[in-house]
């Protein structure tokens, strides 16, 4: 185990490592955390740069700007491609800061690689998010395989749910490297959404739509069923911001531009996407962010997905899985708009998946590990 580095003054010296939205957004809180024990910790953060154009504005509303941004992104790339660059790249960056820890989140091929290149280098590394399974390969694609391993590579695992550390467990994952956090991207959200201001609701429904295995018919059936609930309910409004992705924003375009209740907008900033949850009645998605944060604001979700990672609030009553189905979409959500009693079952606030404190959590266990 890595203790205190004598280079650094007797702090560890931990390389945060992040390349897409949602690893800032989940890591900006343990960056928070680390940087608030300047006695204990050197922190550096280095971004590789994979969302480059969806981190815009991001890391200066996180107080997350890298010390190093990486520019590894080639347009068309495939995702060995992407991994080959992002491997070697990042692991010029670990070799050069010589890090006790590095720290990555998720599941994302930053992950992957951050934690192959530092298992490469006998640099210890600490998962945020571990534990999350659906145990189908497919779904989320590639996702599942990369949190699979990088679990593997991991020495300290922070799961940030009961279940998450049951199903790490159940693959010979357990001991003293485990730990039950909470999810950091609940920090983040408390965070944000305390410091907006009231405005007037933007839409009643919040849809976004982006996971690669929902490339071809399954997101034209997500798109059908989205133009035919907005059809159906032309009273109510519907926000989609449209990720830039070439497989999905073309055919959101064709599939909705058309539908006078429906807004199209740009990929929106954090904290407008917070206050677009905030207001909003429910939301359709198949993000695995918004189906942590929507019970925490009390808000239902329609998870556009066959399977999830993220099932306690499908246990708890607060997320549906619908797939992308068209005929399944337009029936749960008109459910949702037309059934007062429905809805509210469904409509309570819930925090199953983290109190806002797993970042604190997570920077005792740094804090001490590595001390005897």
């Amino acid at each position: 185990m890595s203790g205190a580095n004598p280079a650094t003054g007797g702090r560890r010296k931990v390389l945060v490592v992040y390349g897409t939205r949602p690893e800032a957004i989940k890591l900006a809180p343990v960056v928070w955390a680390l940087r608030a024990r300047p006695e204990r910790f050197a922190v550096a953060v280095c971004c590789s740069g994979q969302h480059r154009e969806l981190l815009a504005g991001l890391a200066p509303a996180l107080a997350l700007a890298p010390d190093r941004e990486l520019d590894l992104m080639r347009p068309g790339a495939g995702l060995n491609e992407l991994f080959s660059r992002l491997l070697i790249g990042l692991d010029g960056e670990i070799a050069a800061a010589a890090p006790d820890w590095v720290v990555v989140q998720g599941d994302t091929s930053t992950t992957l690689a951050g934690a192959l290149a530092a298992f490469h280098r006998g640099v210890p590394v600490a998962h945020v998010e571990a534990g999350l399974r659906t145990k189908d390969l497919a779904r989320p694609f590639p996702e599942e395989a990369n949190r699979q391993l990088v679990d593997r590579l991991s020495t300290l695992l922070f799961a940030p749910t009961e279940g998450a550390c049951a199903a790490l467990a159940a693959e010979g994952i357990s001991g003293a490297g485990v730990e039950v956090t909470g999810n950091t991207g609940i920090d983040t959200l408390l965070r944000v959404v305390s410091s907006l201001p009231a405005g007037p609701p933007r839409a009643d429904v919040l849809v976004t739509v982006h996971r690669r295995e929902s490339f071809g018919a399954p997101l034209e059936g997500i798109l059908a069923g989205v133009r035919d609930l907005a059809t159906g309910f032309p009273g109510s409004r519907f926000l989609l911001p449209v990720h830039p992705n070439p497989e999905v924003a073309p055919r959101v375009v064709a599939a909705l531009a058309g539908v006078p209740n429906v807004e199209l907008v740009p990929p929106l900033e954090y904290p407008a996407l917070v206050a677009a949850l905030r207001d909003s009645r429910f939301v359709l998605t198949d993000s695995g962010g918004l189906q942590e944060e929507a019970p925490a604001l009390g808000k239902p979700v329609l998870v556009l997905r066959e399977v999830t990672e993220r099932p306690e609030g499908v246990a708890l009553g607060v997320a549906r899985l619908v797939g992308s189905a068209r005929g399944r979409i337009v029936a749960e959500g008109a459910r949702l708009l037309s059934d007062e009693a429905a809805y509210r079952a469904m409509a309570r606030v819930e925090l199953p998946y983290g109190d806002g404190r797993a970042a604190e959590r997570i920077a005792d266990r740094l804090a001490v590990e590595g001390d005897g």
